[in-house]
């Protein structure tokens, strides 16, 4: 990963909202197991054609392989509710697994999990296995699509940061959920956290992000991943993914630790995206998530305050 900002995109939504690739039909319905979810091997959308605002980052992303590097899912399918190894790969050209990766904010490779309603969240750290293949245990919820991302950079002279993506099955009675309305504030395990600023097409703008717990700023924030937060952000719709960092970090010796978190980010587009805020406080990672809008508000996306945020859980450390 990239201090600053690195983006990544992925297409290629579920249709009809998992209608065709879960047989879900209307309303709540079954997803089997011996289903076989989607797999995205190309480009498209704004990955081949460009982006028509050319100050934008690049839309890049949604493929399976990039720059001769491949996410091999090999748990293509979960159930929900119950705890089993998610396991993958990433593959050379030559097919081989990947073994010599670049320590980056901690970690060889960090591993995002995130249902396409955008209501269940997941920031992962697997474990390596000698032989490359990568594992760790996990619980999902609720039934439905969800995109694994593999964000990594391969140790080899001049190869570059890459985020891979695949689609993984959990299986279960499914019961669509709206996306939560936009707010700047959100609460998670007692603690609030406000938003400041705003996501631009095309534009970088600092987002700060405020901590606070019983009414008080909370200023000993702990480092995580060798920052005091890590923001994660998702478009709704295609799940374009956009990976920041925060300006400074701990030991730098003008970055604070809270109750202040400054990222500076830009949208690829206009639309609705997620914010998913991870900080680390008295030895504990929390997750704060947020619905914000850039540029014009894209049409007939559903907004429910009532709808359940699954974002803390299982941080993979």
């Amino acid at each position: 990963m990239h201090a600053g900002l690195r983006i990544t995109a992925f297409a290629a939504a579920l249709a009809a909202t998992f209608g065709t690739a879960y047989g879900v039909g209307q309303g709540a319905g079954p997803v089997t197991e011996d289903e076989t979810p989607a797999r995205h091997d190309a480009h498209t959308g704004d990955s081949e054609s460009g982006h028509s605002d050319h100050e934008s980052p690049p839309a890049g992303g949604l493929q399976i392989s990039e720059n001769g590097y491949t996410l091999d899912l090999r748990t293509t399918r979960l159930a929900a509710g119950r705890t089993a190894d998610l396991r993958f790969a990433i593959r050379g050209d030559d097919g081989r697994a990947v073994t010599a990766f670049r320590r980056e904010h901690d970690k060889e490779l960090h591993l995002i999990v995130a249902s396409r309603d955008l209501n269940t969240y997941r920031h992962l750290h697997p474990t390596r296995a000698a032989d490359g293949t990568w594992s760790i245990p996990v619980s999902l919820p609720r039934a439905g699509g969800y995109r694994v991302f593999a964000d990594f950079t391969p140790e080899k002279k001049g190869a570059e940061n890459l985020t891979l993506g695949a689609d993984l099955a959990v299986s279960g009675t499914y019961a669509p959920q709206n996306l939560p309305a936009p707010d700047t504030t959100a609460t998670t395990e007692g603690y609030e956290v406000k938003l400041g600023g705003a996501l631009r097409p095309g534009a970088a703008r600092e987002l700060k992000l405020t901590v606070s717990r019983n009414g008080r700023p909370v200023t000993d924030l702990q480092p995580y991943l060798g920052a005091y937060g890590h923001l994660v952000a998702l478009r709704s719709g295609d799940l374009a993914y956009l990976h920041v960092h925060p300006g400074g970090e701990p030991g730098d010796g003008s970055t604070e630790p809270g109750p202040d978190i400054s990222f500076t980010a830009t949208a690829p587009s206009s639309g609705t995206y997620r914010l998913f805020l991870d900080f680390k406080h008295e030895g504990k990672v929390h997750t704060a998530a947020f619905t914000v809008r850039a540029g014009a508000a894209a049409t007939g996306e559903g907004a429910s305050e009532e709808a359940p945020h699954e974002s803390s859980g299982e941080h993979g450390h």
